[in-house]
């Protein structure tokens, strides 16, 4: 299935095919590129140099991680996520290293990092869905989270499945067409709502 975003104008592969799907095969993602993926969350930039991301990475049938991660889901993301091979906490630190001051961008970061992982699984052949359905609360305590973290999101990574496994609901979002909103709605100038000319 190709789902690839009709972009006017026309920006890079990656970022073209870069989509979050449910259908996920039950492959094994190899080691070395499931590193790689987080060597270039590593690369991100963050506020200050202070790289505020950690992340808690689940593999089918290694240890209990999975598991862990798995009874954090919210039901309507479990029906799914069980294909995924690959599930994934993310964690921001709230406090500067250097100051011990407030971070008021460690999300920003955070979710930078996050982009990365999607763009280079983009590069593996690999997919990435982000979740806000899970219970943060349960996660920091599972994982014995310091309170200077905040456990964030959650993602399933893997290779593309094939939808015929999703219940009904699912398999029609799976095929529907992608949709964003129009640029001109996006990207202002002078003021709020006067759209930005690009020549």
């Amino acid at each position: 299935m190709d789902k690839s975003a009709n972009t006017q104008p026309a920006v890079h592969e990656l970022i073209r095919k870069r989509w979050s799907p449910r259908a996920f095969d039950n492959r094994e993602v190899e080691p070395e590129k499931l590193e790689r993926l987080f060597e270039a969350a590593r690369w991100s930039a963050s506020c200050f140099n202070e790289q505020p991301w950690r992340f808690i990475v689940g593999v089918r049938g290694r240890d209990e991680t999975y598991s862990k991660i798995f009874g954090t889901l919210a039901e309507g993301n479990k029906i799914w996520c069980r294909h995924a091979p690959v599930l994934v906490l993310l964690a921001g630190k709230k406090l500067f290293s250097r100051n011990g001051k407030p971070n008021d961008w460690y999300l920003y970061d955070l979710g930078q990092a996050a982009a990365y992982i999607s763009v280079q699984a983009t590069a593996e052949g690999l997919y990435v869905h982000q979740m806000a359905g899970f219970d943060a609360r349960k996660a920091q305590t599972l994982f014995r989270v310091p309170d200077d973290y905040r456990v964030f999101t959650a993602m399933a990574i893997g290779y593309l499945g094939n939808p015929e496994i999703l219940p009904e609901d699912l398999k029609k979002s799976e095929s529907a067409p992608r949709e964003r909103i129009e640029l001109k709605n996006l990207v202002f100038a002078e003021k709020w709502g006067e759209n930005f000319n690009w020549k």
